[in-house]
């Protein structure tokens, strides 16, 4: 880790309806200049309303923000357009099953000084991250090992200082240091069967989530217009038309998942995975197959199959019209 840091406050104030599009008396605090954690701006993001509101929240008043939603939906991608926005360091760190104690908090290490090894204390991301002006996210927040929880449990508190046993110092939090997660449940544990290894959340830390806001799914108009800021060659009159078949298509999936007809949905991700893929394979339906009905279950992808014949109002992929006739 680079340990080059910012060390400055937010300086300066700025018009959310005038960088973020939405229709809001705001001011929200802000750097002047970019440092080389922020994220890069995507010109072409879309934003939801109450989610940045959320977030925005998390940065100028030092909220504890955590964002829940299905997969696909820009989570944390929504944290980060949000920062690159504000000049503001962000850092993501994914709770897999590999995520220890030590890597959050620190190791001691041998190093070499004057010629000499010796063993020194490095610090993990969550004291390094805690001490300078940064947005630190926690990505899967519900994937998290509980040993790994209860670490951060310790600084969820706004003053909440971080005590490293091993090295007899107790650290208070930089007053640019934000926290946020993301998570696709909501600290009650996986009833969808979609998130495995996932697992509830005890309710005491999650009692210290200042603001928790649900991404949902985005409605179609917004869907079609992000899709086509990421796939420019379909902004035409034919190329909307099959873009918002597209999303028809994902739309029946997502209806399908909640009736329990199909165990899989398409999130705005492969919506947009199979708008590049159409670019690079010139097939409609080859580039349907091969982004999203090759992930599904076999018994269920006739079902799959008809919602896009029934969007497209043309056949199915060649490998799927067989066993359609099976049935």
């Amino acid at each position: 880790m680079n340990d080059k840091k910012n060390n400055g406050i937010p300086n300066k104030q700025i018009d959310v309806r005038k960088i973020f599009d939405i229709d809001v008396d705001m001011q929200v605090l802000a750097f002047d200049e970019p440092n080389e954690y922020v994220p890069t701006i995507d010109e072409s993001y879309k934003f939801d309303k109450n989610t940045t509101l959320a977030i925005l929240a998390g940065f100028t008043h030092n909220r504890r923000v955590m964002i829940q939603g299905y997969h696909g939906s820009g989570k944390s991608t929504h944290i980060e357009q949000v920062a690159a926005r504000l000049n503001w360091p962000c850092i993501r760190v994914n709770l897999d099953s590999h995520i220890s104690r030590i890597d959050l908090l620190g190791k001691d290490a041998i190093t070499l000084k004057d010629g000499k090894q010796i063993t020194e204390f490095k610090e993990g991301i969550l004291p390094w991250a805690l001490q300078s002006p940064t947005a630190l996210v926690f990505d899967e927040y519900d994937a998290g090992r509980p040993d790994v929880m209860f670490v951060i449990q310790r600084v969820l508190e706004v003053e909440g200082k971080l005590t490293l046993l091993d090295q007899n110092k107790v650290i208070s939090p930089h007053s640019g240091f934000r926290l946020f997660a993301t998570a696709n449940t909501v600290g009650l544990g996986d009833t969808s069967g979609l998130y495995h290894g996932t697992q509830q959340i005890n309710q005491g830390q999650m009692d210290r989530w200042h603001i928790v806001s649900t991404l949902n799914y985005l409605d179609t108009d917004l869907e079609l217009k992000v899709i086509l800021s990421k796939v420019p060659s379909l902004d035409n009159k034919e190329g909307q038309e099959i873009a918002k078949n597209m999303i028809s298509v994902a739309n029946l999936s997502r209806q399908g998942f909640a009736n329990g007809d199909i165990s899989t949905l398409m999130s705005p991700r492969t919506v947009i995975s199979w708008a590049e893929n159409n670019q690079i394979f010139e097939d409609l339906s080859k580039s349907f197959e091969i982004t999203f009905l090759n992930k599904c279950d076999d018994t269920e992808r006739v079902i799959i199959a008809e919602y896009y014949q029934r969007c497209f109002d043309s056949e199915v992929p060649d490998s799927i019209a067989e066993e359609i006739e099976k049935v």
